[in-house]
């Protein structure tokens, strides 16, 4: 993923592979990059993009930190949302910049 954040554009998978390649002895194998893709995609990481001969992927979110929280969202609903508020009254700061993210999205 760090490879995919710094790039800020759709990437093949053999893209990725020559990255991933450069320093890596062995190498991967193009299928595993592919699978490693294509099941990121799935999981709505990544978004898949048609090519010329195939696909090209890039990140459906900016960091780790925003997967995580999105994930955790997805699976506890209202529950992590509340448990998000309780924190957030119990830290101004945190407060803070909550409410600065609200009001620019």
């Amino acid at each position: 993923m760090q490879v995919m954040w710094r790039r800020h554009e759709a990437v093949t998978p053999r893209q990725m592979l020559d990255t991933l390649n450069e320093k890596r002895d062995p190498p991967l194998a193009y299928t595993t990059v592919m699978t490693v893709m294509s099941r990121l995609a799935e999981k709505r990481i990544l978004v898949r993009h048609s090519a010329r001969r195939g696909y090209a992927y890039e990140a459906v979110m900016g960091d780790a930190a925003a997967i995580a929280v999105r994930d955790v969202v997805r699976d506890y609903g209202e529950q992590a949302v509340a448990h998000f508020l309780t924190e957030a009254r119990a830290d101004p700061k945190l407060r803070r910049r909550l409410k600065r993210l609200l009001e620019e999205s």
